[in-house]
């Protein structure tokens, strides 16, 4: 079983989706760090993508430091220093060029975007999470 999802889309290769979908995994805190990451064979059969190609993305995470080999366990996600919020925000970049597009194609302005976006966002956020930053933004008081 893969931990994490790839969503395959044209235009990009194979390779750089999945390395894109591990790396997100890693910086959201979905796979932390010590977790297995699965092998070529692993990710070749699940994925359904060559295993010259698994073995490539494996490579890379661990060229890039996300990802260590350990005798008789295999990969693992690498302990790293605490990630930035630019470098989280960074994962988004393709999906934000991708509704910035999309938004322009359709006329759309940008403060109704950043409108329909906050409104996305509020209604996705937990109300407990909502209040608990509510009240640390406003030193302890809510502005509920």
């Amino acid at each position: 079983m893969i931990p994490f999802s790839v969503q395959f889309q044209p235009g990009g290769t194979l390779y750089e989706q999945v390395v894109y979908a591990a790396t997100k995994a890693m910086m959201s805190g979905r796979l932390r760090p010590g977790d297995p990451f699965p092998s070529v064979r692993t990710l070749s059969r699940e994925l359904k993508i060559n295993p010259n190609t698994a073995h490539k993305v494996i490579t890379h995470l661990v060229s890039a430091g996300l990802l260590e080999i350990r005798a008789g366990v295999g990969a693992v996600v690498a302990f790293r220093p605490e990630v930035s919020r630019r470098e989280i925000a960074a994962l988004l970049d393709h999906e934000m060029e991708a509704l910035v597009v999309e938004a322009k194609r359709l006329g759309i302005e940008m403060d109704d975007v950043a409108e329909s976006l906050a409104a996305h966002w509020k209604r996705l956020t937990p109300k407990d999470r909502l209040f608990s930053k509510e009240k640390d933004t406003q030193g302890g008081r809510s502005r509920r």
